[in-house]
């Protein structure tokens, strides 16, 4: 009675390990097809206007009399406000810097007998507007004030104009969304060549937003790009 009482336990034993693990290999199993997964990149673009100008406007005078180089360069400054004010900019468009004035004189280097003005000094008038195509035509017209004796330094590095795009917030959504739906295109297409179904979303970064000017020819129209990373699971 004890040899066939040891008999049942032993067999039950055995099937119970059996079972168990035939229930540890599935498991082990699913959890292996869950971990198959796939990462994939959606890219989204969008060109855009800058809506912000930032233009610097710098003008230089020379003269052997202090005083009266710093009285024509505030003539020369009431001249480009009148200007700009009358294209059509606003008063609170417009910033006037303080003046710049060097006496070559005081400089210890060089030979002064052969300067031919004591005094070099410049001025900057900035624009700072949202209007881009007003601030593109005074570009263009403010040469004419070259005939009344401005003289302008341009294709430098303190008056290169800046067009910035500063409404980035309102345009993200849209095009994450528009990243991560090409970043799902390309899942769903390696699914389906690799015999597989696309399952759920295991991790998903979002990529900063990058702006650029579109060339340096339009420097008004930006380029706006992002990257969004996505890793799914796959499914048979």
């Amino acid at each position: 009675m004890t040899t066939r009482s040891s008999m049942i336990i032993g067999l039950g034993f055995v099937i119970g390990l059996t079972i168990m693990a035939l229930i540890l290999s599935k498991g082990f199993i699913s959890y292996k097809e869950l971990d198959r997964t796939v990462v994939v990149k959606g890219l989204a673009q969008k060109e855009v206007k800058a809506d912000l100008v930032i233009w610097p406007i710098k003008f230089i005078k020379a003269s052997n009399n202090n005083s009266e180089l710093y009285e024509e360069l505030e003539n020369d400054t009431k001249k480009i406000l009148d200007f700009l004010e009358k294209i059509g900019f606003k008063k609170e468009e417009l910033t006037v810097l303080a003046p710049s004035v060097n006496d070559k004189f005081a400089q210890s280097y060089g030979n002064s007998d052969r300067v031919k003005f004591r005094y070099s000094g410049s001025n900057k008038v900035v624009v700072y507007s949202n209007n881009i195509e007003l601030a593109q035509k005074a570009m263009k017209e403010l040469s004419t004030l070259g005939k009344e004796g401005i003289t302008f330094m341009q294709n430098d590095y303190d008056t290169r104009v800046e067009y910035l795009f500063t409404k980035l917030n309102e345009v993200k959504p849209k095009m994450v969304e528009e990243a991560t739906q090409s970043a799902r295109d390309t899942a769903l297409k390696f699914a389906q060549d690799s015999k597989s179904n696309l399952g759920k979303i295991k991790k998903a970064s979002q990529g900063q937003f990058s702006i650029r000017a579109r060339d340096k020819n339009t420097e008004h129209i930006k380029k706006i790009r992002v990257v969004s990373t996505v890793e799914y699971y796959l499914v048979d």
